[in-house]
């Protein structure tokens, strides 16, 4: 999959936002054409919601046969109204809350831990039932060794810190493109071409960060 161009990423946000809006005012979603290039290939993403500065969720999905914009579309609703840790977001709440999208690449087992590049690589710790995802940023944004950023996903993943050590554990990588509303500013609604919000998905939105 080529990377995304900038109009592309702009529809992204603007879908996740218009699905937001929909989940939160119960309103039927905007009229939608099909998602073409690539919106219309499958890929994983997640949406996560900051509310004044603050994460107030964060759901996606790591491998899919839907289409991007439909993943989008169905983890930006899940992230306002279904992450467990926070509150549901109001409507009122949306016009302060900026919307960040992570479109992943395929995960791919490491045999050594020496090939994880803590900001660069997310990490999918998973071992029988138990699994666990955080995305690049994380690390990044915490400055984690490679050991630290294993430990941490092991702890998400249910694991005790050390799992990845041990051979029945399975280690994935992979990298995400990340961009946001800081980047690429939500358009005046007056001014704005119509949101776009994808229906129907063969899966359901799963992963937390």
């Amino acid at each position: 999959m080529c990377p995304l161009t900038d109009p592309e990423k702009r529809s992204l946000l603007s879908i996740a936002r218009g699905s937001i809006e929909s989940a939160l005012t119960r309103s039927a979603p905007p009229v939608n054409d099909s998602p073409s290039g690539n919106l219309a290939a499958p890929r994983g993403a997640f949406v996560t919601l900051h509310h004044r500065g603050r994460l107030h969720g964060c759901i996606g999905r790591i491998e899919t046969l839907d289409s991007l914009a439909t993943v989008v579309a169905e983890c930006a609703a899940s992230a306002a109204t279904e992450d467990p840790r926070f509150a549901q977001l109001q409507p009122q709440d949306l016009q302060e809350t900026e919307i960040e999208i992570s479109v992943l690449s395929r995960p791919r087992q490491i045999a050594a831990p020496e090939e994880l590049q803590p900001g660069i690589h997310g990490l999918l710790v998973s071992r029988g039932r138990n699994r666990g995802i955080l995305l690049p940023q994380v690390a990044q944004k915490y400055k984690w060794s490679r050991e630290h950023f294993l430990e941490q996903t092991c702890r998400k993943a249910g694991l005790h810190p050390h799992a990845w050590k041990e051979p029945e554990t399975r280690i994935e990588v992979f990298t995400a493109e990340v961009f946001s509303e800081a980047e690429f500013p939500a358009t005046d609604e007056k001014n704005a071409p119509e949101n776009k919000t994808p229906t129907g998905s063969s899966e359901s939105a799963a992963g937390r960060r």
